[in-house]
Parts: C-alpha cells; structure tokens; sequence
C-alpha cells in the first residue's frame, strides 16, 4: 500500500545531451528520478518539463519508460522556468518532487531544486539513492548518497523536493512503441527572460586534452621514456621562509615560466 506522504508526486523532467555525439536525449539523473517515481506506484504521478515547445521529440524517451502522459511547459528559448514551475506546482500540490541533481544542457547550476523548494516553501533533501514509506505517519523514509560511498537514513515529514544521485537505481530501458503512443501535453505559460543565459555563449563543454612535451630524435626507448616518466620538480623547497623571500620564490617561479616577463 502506498504511503499517504507520496501519493501525489511530480518529477520533473529535462533534456539531456550526449557527452560525445551532442544530441539531445533524456537526461540521466532526472530519469533515474523517474524510475524512482515509478516504482513508488503513486497514485498520481505527474511529469513536467518546461521549456520550448521544440523539446517534445527529445522528451518522449521518457514516455517509453512507462509513462502516459507528460506535460510540457511551453516558453520562450532562454526563458527561466522557475516561476512557471512553481506556478504549477502550486495548482498541483504534490506532496513529493523528484528531480535530477542538475541540467545537462543550459546554465546546469544546480540550483533549480533549491528555488522550488522555496517557492513551493517545502523541505530539500539532496543526492537520494532511495526512498520509501517511513514508520512515523504521513513521512517518507530516504537514504541519502554521503561522500565516500557512505549512506545516512532520514525520515521526512511534510512536503519534500528531493534530489537523485547517479548511484540511485538505474533507469529503465526507453521502449519505441510507448514513446510514440504517449502524449506530450503543451501547456503555454509565461515566463521572462533569463538575463544570465541571454548574455552567454553555449556551446557542449569538452575537457581540453594535456599537451606532453615528447623528445625529439634518440632511440624509441628514449623517446617512450621521455613521454612517461614523471619528472621531479625544479623548484625549491622553503622551510619556513620569511614573507620577503615567499614572495620573492614565487615571483621568479612566475618569470621562469613564462608568465610573467
């Protein structure tokens, strides 16, 4: 039997992208938020995105999970979607929302969950790997992700928004025929102008490959070892120095490198 705390929950929804190709796809953790929704068997499960109508195609990925429904926020290319969310919230009232840690696509700060939670003046618990009824009633029990594969229990009671961490249970396979036949529901709602994202330039963030110095001519060996082995540092060790001759040592560290003339 479910547990009256999460009889009504609500998940909401991004669109990821692909770390290599760029695409657009469902993103990880808010599917893991998914999946964990879905095997609370609500009552009423509702699933939001907001954002362009364009959006729809990538959204249905999550329609193939099991889901019949999903309502999409319609609104303007770089419009922030914290007020048309909590707006929406508000007429639905959950009692619980799920969402990933953070967007893969956008500003992906992280603090979306944070702002809902006020608007919605609700309790925020991160980085949930489970969550289930409690012993106390009208609470839910959570197992949150702690730093170093360490887990802390909690019972809440109350509204909750609750963040996914990636070592939740994973999402469920996308099926085709469930995709298609779901229905994307647009909703148009009104938001304005995120001044931050207008005035960036977007584009999918790679980590820069580290240059090595190879040396030149000599044998293959010499060369193999020129590019693997790890040197020892050229500096100083100072025990102890005074503040004049700190400074003075990073200062001609800075000339000998370049980075200062």
């Amino acid at each position: 039997m479910t547990d009256p705390a999460m009889t009504d929950v609500a998940v909401l929804l991004s669109v990821g992208r692909h770390p290599v190709s760029g695409r657009a796809r469902r993103a990880a953790t808010d599917a893991q938020a998914l999946e964990m929704a879905l095997a609370l068997r609500p009552r009423r499960l509702t699933a939001i995105h907001a954002g362009p109508a364009a959006d729809g195609e990538a959204l249905r990925a999550y329609l193939g999970m099991g889901l019949e429904r999903l309502t999409l926020l319609v609104l303007p290319e770089g419009a922030d979607p914290v007020d048309a969310l909590i707006a929406h919230l508000h007429r639905h009232a959950p009692s619980l929302v799920l969402t990933g840690r953070q967007a893969e696509d956008g500003e992906g700060s992280g603090m979306l969950p944070y702002l809902i939670a006020r608007g919605l003046d609700a309790a925020v618990v991160p980085d949930v790997v489970r969550i289930g009824p409690a012993d106390a009633p009208d609470s839910a029990g959570l197992v949150q992700a702690l730093p170093r594969g360490q887990r802390r229990a909690l019972t809440v009671t109350g509204r909750l928004v609750a963040t996914v961490h990636p070592s939740a249970p994973p999402a469920r396979p996308s099926a085709f025929g469930p995709a298609r036949r779901g229905v994307v529901e647009p909703v148009t709602a009104q938001a304005a102008a995120d001044p931050f994202l207008s005035d960036c330039e977007h584009r999918p963030w790679r980590p820069k490959p580290k240059l090595m110095r190879v040396k030149r001519g000599g044998s293959a060996l010499d060369r193999l070892k020129a590019a693997t082995e790890s040197k020892s540092g050229k500096g100083q060790l100072l025990v102890n120095p005074s503040a004049e001759a700190g400074a003075l040592a990073i200062y001609d560290s800075l000339v000998e490198q370049g980075m200062l003339p």
